[in-house]
């Protein structure tokens, strides 16, 4: 069991579980509650591999940053980014290319205080508690404007975030406030749950009775995320299947299609 971190931090909602800290959770992370682990239990009885999952969305997450910094952008905006773990974006970012700055956006009060203590000693690093739906406050921010220079290009990630955006929040009109703020050359980075199974669809349904978001799309709608943009190959795809590092099976499981991702490129 996950250890019980301290709850004299203001504003933790210790009797709902969090986006953030139930994927914590899955990430075998102690910043987590019994309230998030019993979710997560919850979560498991639909798609046991949902621990496997996780792995899946942070070692694409890695593979993305790796790719992008490959291409030499030295900016990145992680939004929804979730409470601090191995491999995070500015580790694998900062040693591609140490110049680079990375800003954390994440609306739980939790990732903010977990986050400063990290990241005091990197100087080019922040985090910004504030929800992502808030594009104006988040591009106004003190601390973005002092690490983002939105005359070069910006990676936008929005990595395993916006399935839980309902789609009356419209979504697409906040990916594209983002992209619309970042100049040519830019890029964008999305994974989301996907309905790509029966099993999908009963932990949709898991998802908003017990956390009131979750939204798993096609991998149709998934890629229009893309719309406007140069989607980069091999398109959107499960992720074991984005430019993996290694062989991966010619026959996915539940787990391994149950988030699609993607990454294109602002001309």
């Amino acid at each position: 069991m996950a250890d019980k971190p301290s709850e004299r931090n203001a504003g933790i909602d210790t009797t709902r579980p969090s986006i953030a800290r139930a994927y914590d959770v899955v990430l075998n992370g102690k910043d987590n509650f019994e309230v998030d682990r019993a979710f997560v239990a919850e979560i498991v009885k639909v798609i046991p591999e949902i621990y496997d999952v996780a792995a899946y969305n942070r070692q694409i997450l890695g593979r993305g940053v790796r790719f992008l910094s490959g291409q030499g952008i030295t900016q990145f905006v992680d939004l929804g980014s979730g409470l601090p773990t191995e491999e995070n974006t500015h580790q694998v970012a900062q040693r591609a290319n140490p110049e680079s700055r990375v800003v954390y956006v994440d609306n739980d009060p939790m990732v903010l205080a977990h986050g400063r203590a990290l990241l005091a000693e990197n100087d080019r690093t922040a985090v910004i508690t504030s929800d992502l739906r808030d594009t104006e406050a988040i591009l106004s921010d003190p601390a973005f404007k002092s690490l983002i220079d939105l005359g070069r290009p910006v990676a936008v990630m929005l990595v395993g975030i916006l399935h839980h955006l309902h789609d009356d929040e419209d979504p697409r009109a906040i990916v594209e406030a983002y992209m619309a703020a970042v100049p040519s050359g830019s890029y964008l980075f999305i994974t989301h749950f996907c309905a790509s199974t029966q099993e999908s669809r009963d932990a949709e349904q898991k998802y908003l009775a017990l956390l009131g978001t979750g939204r798993f799309r096609t991998p149709e709608e998934i890629t229009a995320f893309f719309d406007g943009f140069e989607l980069l190959e091999p398109g959107v795809v499960p992720l074991p299947l984005w430019r993996p590092d290694g062989p991966v099976p010619g026959k996915l499981t539940v787990g391994q299609q149950l988030m699609y991702g993607g990454i294109a490129y602002k001309r």
